[in-house]
């Protein structure tokens, strides 16, 4: 029975947020198009899905033509924790829809519009009553049972976006891009008192209620969670910006880079959320602080020939260390204050892009690609909570033209199931499958 209650609490140590998505917390593609071709996106026409890709491809339609673009992502995870002896549990969060709409103008040598996207739908659904997290220690080393409540996380983005590509020569495009971001997150999480005690003794919770607290502490659990599927308790607002350039090098080749701005969102905030400690709950408002979404930089390749065949490559970097450093909260209870930061250390990420259409007809394309992407978080981090640890995808995928106004497109992207090990001895298992569709109607 003591070991069960240790590893309720050994998993909780290191807590880590960011699960169930697919480049660490980041998609590893947008667009149905990009998603049949490994996530490849930099240098080629992606459609209205260029703004959360390289914005400066939209200066690739037609001159004239308006593009209304509609698509729908099912983010599908399949996440288990297991332990010799806690056992195992498979998360019950199998399946998070992302819609996105736009429209895009281009107009002589300008392109402009606005789009609307759910950037990710992330989290664990762990139930109650999981041995995984059914026990710990106190802050005196005395084994003591958890909550025993429903332990889950939800993370959410999106973001409304205005971009501008200039054709400033027959071989170059240049794009710039402003982005209105909204954020929110659910948490319902147990932490033993020996990791809220150890976490005390390095200065990592601080505060005037810590003098309130009961001794010895069995436990405390963090509470803010709402019953929308879209939307979290816990919300933050902000903006981003991108920029883009797409060079012809000749008919047949060009090269994309595009730069995305880490964001600048306020904290993320409920009024309606509860700490309790030992059971005893107290309510309050929660600030979950400085919750970006990270810098991303790329460059892409495409060869696109008189013939069926085409071929794209990118390769981007994720710089994770600039925003995952830390999760940090701060509750208020009654003018008390609550302070607590839990290291998160995620390294930055390379991922390569690899893709190809060929096209059937002049009507029908099929593709095929993959993705590879290191694995930004550290064994010291790694939680059964949140685990985002998927490196690889093999994608396939489909375009139709129904008519010189309408195309329609879908792909789909599998990851293989992958495994690590935390220091406390529990495996974390994470596989998964994508699907896009989307629909173009050009006027």
């Amino acid at each position: 029975m003591r070991n069960l209650e240790l590893l309720g609490a050994l998993a909780l140590t290191g807590w880590v947020l960011g699960a169930h998505a697919t480049n660490g917390m980041n998609m590893e593609a947008w667009g149905a198009k990009s998603g049949g071709m490994g996530g490849t996106a930099y240098a080629f026409d992606t459609g209205n899905s260029a703004v959360m890709n390289n914005p400066a491809t939209l200066g690739l339609k037609p001159a004239g033509k308006s593009d209304l673009g509609l698509g729908l992502t099912l983010l599908m995870p399949d996440v288990n924790a297991s332990h010799p002896v806690a056992g195992s549990r498979d998360s019950d969060g199998t399946a998070y829809w992302m819609p996105t709409v736009s429209w895009i103008k281009r107009q002589d040598d300008l392109s402009y519009g606005v789009a609307m996207l759910a950037q990710g739908g992330m989290g664990t659904e762990y139930g109650a009553g999981s041995t995984l997290f059914a026990g710990g220690l106190s802050s005196l080393g005395a084994p003591v049972a958890m909550s025993g409540q429903e332990i889950r996380s939800e993370v959410g983005f999106g973001r409304v976006m205005f971009p501008l590509a200039w054709n400033a020569r027959a071989d170059l495009i240049l794009a710039g891009q402003l982005d209105l971001v909204w954020g929110s997150m659910d948490l319902q999480m147990d932490m033993d008192g020996q990791t809220l005690a150890g976490m005390m003794g390095q200065g990592l919770v601080s505060g005037s209620m810590l003098a309130t607290l009961p001794a010895p502490i069995d436990y405390a659990r963090f509470d803010f969670s709402d019953d929308n599927a879209m939307t979290g308790k816990a919300k933050s607002y902000g903006w981003g910006y991108k920029l883009g350039a797409l060079w012809r090098v000749s008919d047949s080749v060009k090269l994309g880079a595009a730069y995305h701005a880490k964001t600048r969102m306020g904290d993320m905030k409920t009024e309606d959320a509860t700490l309790s400690v030992n059971g005893g709950p107290m309510h309050g408002t929660l600030k979950v602080v400085d919750f970006q979404w990270p810098e991303t930089y790329g460059l892409g390749v495409a060869y696109e020939g008189a013939g069926p065949w085409s071929w794209a490559a990118d390769v981007k970097r994720i710089v994770w260390s600039g925003a995952m450093a830390n999760f940090h909260m701060n509750f208020i209870s009654n003018g008390m204050v609550l302070d607590v930061t839990m290291p998160q250390n995620w390294k930055d990420q390379t991922v390569v892009a690899l893709g190809a259409q060929y096209k059937l007809s002049p009507s029908v394309a099929l593709r095929v690609g993959y993705n590879h992407a290191s694995n930004p978080v550290p064994d010291a981090t790694l939680n059964p909570l949140f685990p985002a640890i998927v490196e690889s995808h093999y994608t396939l995928g489909i375009g139709c033209r129904l008519d010189p106004a309408r195309t329609v497109a879908a792909s789909i992207a599998l990851a293989p199931e992958v495994s690590q090990t935390n220091a406390q001895g529990i495996t974390s298992r994470h596989s998964q499958a994508t699907v896009r569709v989307n629909f173009n109607h050009s006027f």
